[in-house]
């Protein structure tokens, strides 16, 4: 199973699809299962993603009220007998994923998804941490996905550095619609 996962597109207008790195989109389509981890920002780009392609995601601070109202706030599901959490916030700095690593215990699982930093994260110990940073708004850094393959029982993932623009800011993308 090949899980693409992704966190923060913020998009506020428009087709999230179009807006996406294309090679994002390639990968996208290619996966077994989308995972999203908060901040979508919109209904609408939630919908058209889970259209696409079979889609796990939870809701991010920046979500409008209508998408959190169906998306939870965390969310566990089971592939191949390897739980994977799913949340917005967990981690407290882009430096430090204590709280992330007390949150996967929590929550009982052994792989937490988290987003809100904008910086991708692979962290292994008796758990395995996972951010995928923005492949839209990246915070020092690239913009990201993160994949993830499991078989037989095990999981391993890489980081993707994607195209696009580096280190934007939510604020500074604002100016660039076109």
């Amino acid at each position: 199973m090949r899980i693409i996962a992704i966190a923060d597109t913020h998009i506020k207008y428009g087709s999230i699809i179009e807006q996406l790195p294309e090679d994002l989109v390639a990968l996208l389509k290619g996966a077994d299962m989308v995972i999203h981890a908060g901040d979508f920002v919109t209904r609408a780009a939630f919908q058209e993603l889970s259209n696409l392609k079979k889609l796990e995601a939870v809701r991010g601070n920046m979500d409008e009220a209508a998408l959190k109202e169906i998306l939870p706030e965390r969310r566990v599901i089971e592939m191949e007998g390897i739980r994977i959490g799913i949340i917005h916030e967990a981690a407290l700095s882009i430096q430090d994923t204590t709280g992330a690593w007390y949150l996967a215990k929590e929550m009982g699982v052994d792989v937490l998804v988290f987003g809100h930093t904008h910086k991708p994260v692979i962290e292994r110990s008796d758990v395995l941490l996972i951010c995928p940073g923005s492949p839209t708004f990246p915070r020092l850094s690239e913009p990201s996905a993160v994949e993830l393959v499991i078989e037989k029982g095990k999981i391993s993932g890489r980081v993707i550095t994607l195209n696009g623009t580096a280190c934007r800011s939510i604020e500074s993308a604002r100016s660039f619609r076109g």
